[in-house]
């Protein structure tokens, strides 16, 4: 991966190089000295895009399941049947 792909990877993800560097817990000089970028760094940004869409999605999810659950909450007592 070149430094321009590892840039535009970087803001696929919405992370700068700082961001990076903590997320991946390595130094931030470390990152800014690399020529080469080393081939885990593409399926490691990769897996935190993922798993940033899957927060994303369940937070989502929860929402509308806790907004439902407040509906069908005013509509009938917890316990009580429609009848």
């Amino acid at each position: 991966m070149t430094n321009e792909e590892f840039k535009q990877l970087l803001k696929k993800a919405g992370l700068n190089k700082k961001e990076f560097a903590k997320v991946a817990n390595i130094s931030y000089n470390t990152i800014r000295n690399w020529n080469n970028v080393p081939s885990w760094v593409m399926p490691f940004i990769q897996n935190y895009i993922k798993a940033k869409t899957l927060d994303n999605v369940k937070d989502v999810v929860c929402d509308e399941v806790k907004s439902s659950n407040i509906t069908s909450d005013k509509s009938s007592p917890v316990g009580e049947k429609d009848e």
